[in-house]
């Protein structure tokens, strides 16, 4: 991929689709447009633009007055959500997540041996693990089940907490080169691997880790340490097997 800027990269995409009808796209962008957009015409025009709000949807798509929203990713170590701790807290006390759970959140996420961050000796995620490692586990079984996964999965990919609508789809990529994928297959795809294992905090696929840990103790990014950073490391892989598990079924169907 190449080194364009997020918002640059956004604007890209509203630039390929506004005022083009569906049959003048290229075939990816056709395939996007008829797979969210399932009933229009191939005459009808497209209007489509940056969304300006801080929301799950980067641009808006419109077509005889339906608008859909659509989230747009691009890069390694791809960050899905960022919330303060507080909100996050709130989020699993508000899903009945047990009281004893969310003090080993705050244990893990500070690292410092408080739950308020104001411990002397930071530890990074390494050093947690060896000491803690049965804790982390314990925490993931807790919060790993499918009511959670949903909530949390519509919270952090397709709807965020500012806004009433979902996002009818995610791209993984550049104008030239991308994938798609459909907010109903993120939802079955996350909750398909709600049993694996991983050595850090999870949901399903989705990691939970603190925006910077700031071992450093550096105060430009000491307020990051009070942030929370869910972030999908998997996910061009992912993409890739929904694809292929789509055409699988497409294929059978025919």
């Amino acid at each position: 991929m190449s080194n364009i800027n997020g918002y640059d990269n956004e604007f890209s995409f509203v630039i390929e689709l506004n005022n083009k009808t569906i049959k003048e796209l290229t075939p990816l962008f056709r395939d996007l447009i008829e797979t969210i957009f399932p009933d229009e015409d191939e005459n009808s025009i497209i209007k489509c633009w940056l969304n300006h709000y801080k929301q799950k949807s980067d641009i808006l798509i419109k077509i005889n007055n339906k608008i859909k929203g659509v989230s747009i990713k691009k890069g390694i170590r791809n960050s899905v959500h960022v919330e303060p701790i507080s909100e996050f807290i709130s989020f699993l006390i508000s899903n009945n997540v047990s009281r004893d759970t969310v003090i080993e959140y705050l244990k893990f996420h500070y690292a410092d041996g408080t739950t308020n961050g104001k411990g002397v000796k930071r530890m990074s995620i390494e050093e947690y693990k060896i000491e803690n490692q049965n804790k982390i586990d314990q925490i993931n079984s807790e919060i790993n089940n499918k009511e959670l996964i949903e909530k949390a999965v519509d919270r952090f990919i397709l709807k965020g907490n500012n806004s009433a609508f979902d996002i009818s789809a995610l791209i993984y990529g550049e104008v030239n080169d991308f994938l798609f994928i459909t907010k109903d297959d993120i939802m079955n795809l996350i909750l398909s691997k709600k049993n694996i294992y991983s050595s850090t905090i999870h949901f399903s696929v989705l990691t939970v880790q603190p925006k910077n840990r700031c071992l450093n103790y550096n105060p430009t990014y000491e307020k990051d340490r009070f942030c929370v950073q869910i972030k999908w490391y998997s996910i061009f892989d992912n993409i890739i097997e929904n694809m292929s598990l789509n055409k699988k079924i497409k294929n059978f169907s025919t």
